[in-house]
C-alpha cells in the first residue's frame, strides 16, 4: 500500500487537533471576556440602578407638581369664569342648579336644548373628578349628581316631546296629512312623527336630512300614536350595566317615572311646581290613565285641580322617596367605589367600564369585549295628546295630566278586541308584527367592522341582542336596517379588540420633545404625534375621524377620542382575555417602557420578530440612535434583548436566520436599558434631555397600548 495516504491521514489529524485547540482557546476566551463583562456590570450595577431611580423619581415628582398646580389653576379659572354655570363639585351650587331647572316651565324644545348642552358640560366636569380619584364620600356624592342630572335631562327631553305632539295637527304636513319634524343640535336629534291621518297603507316614513327611519306595522298605522327616533352621541345606560355588574342589587336604582333628582341638603321645591319627569323613559307606561283631568280652554292651561295638585304632591313623595332608597343602596356599597374608579389609569384603560359577568341569561352584551358606538337611539312609540280643536272662535284643546304616555307594543288581544285587521295565532296570541328601523351611521365614529346592534333591556340593565332581527348593512351607504319586536332603546356595537394584536409598531424621534408613534394594527395604521405634553392623530382614513384628526389633545384626552370614535388600539386588565398576546414579565415591560420614555427624543424603537422567541423573562426590540426627522433606514437597527437583570446587544439582526441570544462583538452587558443605550451614544444625542412632560406623555401611550406584549 502506498504512504501516500498515511501522510494524508496525519496532516487531516493534526489540522484537526489544531483547529480544535483554537476553539477552545477562542471558547477560553470568550468565557474569560465574558466574566470581565459580567463583572464589570456586576461592578456598577448598584450606580446604574440608582441614576436611573433617581432620573425616574425626578421626572415623577416634577410630573406630580405639574398635575397639580394644573389643577389648581383649573379649578381657579372655574371660580373665575362668572358664566353663571355652577360649579359640580360644589354641592350646593350643583343643588340650586338642578331644582331650578326642575322647577322650570319651559318646555320649548330649542330652549331646553340648551339647557341640556349646559348639563351635559357638568357631566363631563363630574367625569374629570371622578377619574382624579376622590375621597370616597366625594365620589359617592358626584355619582348622586351624575344619576339625578341625567335623569333630569331625559325628564325634559320628554316634556318637550309632549309640548310638540299638543300641537302636532297644527304642523301636519300637507302631502301626508300626519305631522313630521326634526330638531337637532349638535349633540341631540330629535326625530318626531305623529299619526293624524290614520292611513292603513301606511308603511314608514324616512327622516332624510338625518338619515333616520322607521316602519310601522298596521295595528299602529291606524292607531293615535306617534312615533320619537331621539339620538344622543353621549351614552347614560351602559354605565348602568357596570354598574349592575359589580353588584347586581344596586340596580335596584330604578329611577323610576315621575321621581325629582333631588339631592340631600337640597332646597325642597314648592309643592306645586310641575313633577312630571320620567326618569327612566318607560316608568310611566304604569301611570295610565286614570287621574286624567280634563281641563278647559286656553289661557287655563297653567292651573291645575284640587285633585290634579294632590295627585302631584304624592308623586313628588314617592319621587323623593326612590331617590333616598337609591342614595342609601349607593352608600351600602361605597366600598366599592375604589373598584368602580379603578383605571383611572385612564391611559391604560380605553373606557370607563369594568367587565360585564356573564351571570344573566345569554344574548347579554359584554361591554369589555365590545364598544357601544355613536351613542344611542331611543325609537319609542306614545299614545297622540289630544289635539286642539276651533269652536267659535276659540281653541279648545282637552288637557290630560299623566304626560307623555308609551303605547303599548306588543299589544295583548284584550286592548283592542274586535280591530277587524287583526289575526291570531292558535294560541289567541295577537301576532304583532315587528317594527322597521333604519340608521345611517353616524359621522363622528369609524366602523371597522359591520355593526352589530343590541337593544336596552330597562329590567335587566344590561344590553342584549335578542328580539331584533333581519339585520342588514349597506356598507356603500353606511346604513344599518333591522326589526325589533317592540320600541327600545338600541345602540351600535363594534368588537372593542378588532385591530389586535398589533402588527407592528415603531416610534421614532422628530426632535426634541417630539415623537411619532405609529402602529400598524389589523385593520388600520394610525400615527400618533407627541410633541410636548400633547398628542394629536394622524391617519389616511377620514371618514368618522374628521372632528378629532390634527387636534392637540392631553395622552387621556386622545385615547377617550379615539376610542369613543371607533379605533380603538389600547388595552386594560381584561385585554388579555379576548386578544391572543404575546405575554411578557409585567413589571420587565413596565419598567422598558420607563426608559423608552426617557430616550424617546434620540432614539428610535421599532418592533422585532424575535420577541415572540425569547420567553416570558425577556424581550426583544430593534433600536437605533435617530437625531433627523426621517424615517430610519433599515440598515440603521440594531437587536437588543432585554432581562430583568441585564440588557445587550444581540449579533444578530431582523433578518437572521434564527434568533440567537449571542452578545454583539465590541459591546457590554448594562444593569439598564437606559444605560445600555447611553454606551454608544453620540454627543449631539447626549445633549437631547427630554422634558419631563414629554417623558410623562411617551410613557402613557406606551402604557396604554403595551405594544411589546400585544404585538
Amino acid at each position: 500500500m502506498s504512504p501516500f495516504p498515511l501522510c494524508c491521514v496525519e496532516e487531516a489529524r493534526l489540522l484537526a487537533e489544531k483547529e480544535e485547540q483554537e476553539r477552545l482557546e477562542r471558547e477560553r476566551k470568550e468565557q474569560e471576556e465574558h466574566q470581565r463583562l459580567e463583572l464589570k456590570d456586576k461592578d456598577r450595577r448598584e450606580d446604574e440602578l440608582n441614576e436611573l431611580r433617581h432620573l425616574l423619581e425626578e421626572n415623577q415628582t416634577a410630573v406630580t407638581k405639574w398635575e397639580t398646580d394644573s389643577r389648581a389653576k383649573a379649578k381657579w379659572d372655574r371660580y373665575m369664569r362668572c358664566d353663571g354655570s355652577p360649579d359640580p363639585s360644589v354641592q350646593q351650587e350643583i343643588n340650586t342648579f338642578i331644582n331650578l331647572w326642575w322647577e322650570d316651565p319651559e318646555v320649548q324644545i330649542k330652549p331646553v336644548l340648551k339647557e341640556c348642552a349646559l348639563a351635559l358640560r357638568l357631566l363631563e366636569e363630574l367625569e374629570g373628578m371622578l377619574r382624579d380619584q376622590p375621597e370616597p364620600a366625594d365620589a359617592l356624592r358626584y355619582q348622586e349628581t351624575q344619576l339625578s342630572i341625567q335623569t333630569l335631562i331625559q325628564s325634559k327631553l320628554d316634556h318637550s316631546t309632549e309640548e310638540i305632539l299638543k300641537s302636532a295637527n297644527a304642523h301636519s304636513d300637507i302631502e301626508t296629512g300626519n305631522m313630521q319634524t326634526v330638531v337637532q343640535d349638535d349633540i341631540i336629534t330629535l326625530c318626531l312623527w305623529a299619526n293624524l291621518n290614520k292611513n292603513p297603507r301606511f308603511k314608514g316614513f324616512q327622516f332624510e336630512e338625518v338619515g333616520l327611519g322607521f316602519e310601522l306595522p298596521k295595528q299602529l298605522a291606524i292607531s293615535d300614536v306617534a312615533v320619537r327616533i331621539l339620538h344622543t352621541n353621549y351614552d347614560h345606560l351602559s354605565h348602568l350595566a357596570n354598574l349592575k355588574s359589580q353588584n347586581p342589587s344596586r340596580m335596584s336604582l330604578g329611577l323610576g317615572a315621575r321621581e325629582e333628582p333631588l339631592l340631600e341638603g337640597a332646597t325642597p321645591v314648592g309643592e306645586c311646581g310641575e313633577t312630571e319627569g320620567d326618569g327612566d323613559r318607560r316608568g310611566s307606561t304604569q301611570q295610565g290613565g286614570a287621574d286624567e283631568e280634563v281641563q278647559s280652554v286656553r289661557g287655563s292651561e297653567g292651573r291645575k285641580s284640587a285633585v290634579s295638585v294632590i295627585s302631584m304632591k304624592e308623586e313628588r313623595r314617592s319621587g323623593q322617596k326612590q331617590l333616598e332608597d337609591a342614595k342609601q343602596k349607593l352608600e351600602e356599597n361605597g366600598s366599592q367605589i375604589d373598584t368602580m374608579l379603578e383605571g383611572d389609569d385612564s391611559d391604560s384603560t380605553p373606557t370607563p367600564m369594568d367587565p360585564v359577568i356573564n351571570s344573566y341569561e345569554g344574548q347579554v352584551v359584554d361591554l369589555q369585549q365590545y364598544t357601544p358606538l355613536g351613542g344611542v337611539f331611543y325609537c319609542d312609540v306614545f299614545r297622540l295628546p289630544p289635539q286642539s280643536q276651533q269652536l267659535n272662535g276659540w281653541e279648545m284643546r282637552e288637557l290630560l295630566d299623566t304626560g307623555l304616555q308609551p303605547f303599548p307594543y306588543p299589544t295583548e288581544q284584550t286592548q283592542i278586541q274586535g280591530s277587524a285587521s287583526m289575526k291570531l295565532e292558535d294560541s289567541g296570541v295577537l301576532t304583532c308584527p315587528p317594527v322597521g328601523v333604519t340608521v345611517t351611521l353616524p359621522d363622528s365614529v369609524l366602523f371597522l367592522e359591520d355593526p352589530q346592534v343590541a337593544r336596552w333591556d330597562p329590567e335587566g340593565q344590561h344590553w342584549k341582542t335578542d328580539c331584533i332581527s333581519e339585520t342588514s348593512y349597506d356598507q356603500a351607504e353606511r346604513k344599518i336596517s333591522f326589526k325589533m319586536d317592540s320600541f327600545y332603546a338600541f345602540t351600535l356595537l363594534q368588537d372593542s379588540y378588532a385591530n389586535m394584536p398589533f402588527q407592528s409598531w415603531e416610534l421614532r424621534p422628530l426632535g426634541q420633545d417630539s415623537a411619532l408613534l405609529t402602529i400598524t394594527a389589523a385593520l388600520t395604521e394610525v400615527s400618533i404625534t407627541i410633541k410636548g405634553s400633547k398628542c394629536m392623530l394622524q391617519s389616511d382614513q377620514e371618514r368618522g375621524l374628521n372632528h378629532i384628526l390634527g387636534q392637540w389633545m392631553s395622552p387621556s384626552q386622545l385615547q377617550k377620542a379615539m376610542v369613543s370614535a371607533g379605533v380603538n388600539i389600547f388595552v386594560n386588565q381584561y385585554s388579555d382575555k379576548y386578544v391572543s398576546v404575546n405575554t411578557k414579565d409585567p413589571l420587565l415591560e413596565h419598567t422598558v417602557y420607563e426608559q423608552m420614555a426617557l430616550l424617546s427624543s434620540a432614539f428610535a424603537f421599532s418592533w422585532s420578530q424575535w420577541n415572540t422567541q425569547c420567553g416570558h423573562e425577556h424581550l426583544v426590540l430593534q433600536v437605533c440612535e435617530h437625531l433627523d426627522p426621517v424615517p430610519v433606514r433599515e440598515d440603521s437597527w440594531c437587536v437588543y434583548l432585554l432581562g430583568a437583570r441585564r440588557s445587550q446587544r444581540l449579533r444578530i439582526k431582523e433578518h437572521s436566520e434564527a434568533f440567537s441570544p449571542e452578545l454583539d462583538p465590541g459591546s457590554e452587558f448594562h444593569s439598564t436599558f437606559l444605560h445600555m443605550l447611553r454606551d454608544g451614544m453620540s454627543p449631539a444625542g447626549q445633549e437631547r434631555r427630554s422634558h419631563h412632560l414629554f417623558v410623562e406623555a411617551v410613557h402613557r401611550l406606551l402604557r396604554a397600548t403595551r405594544p411589546l406584549t400585544y404585538s
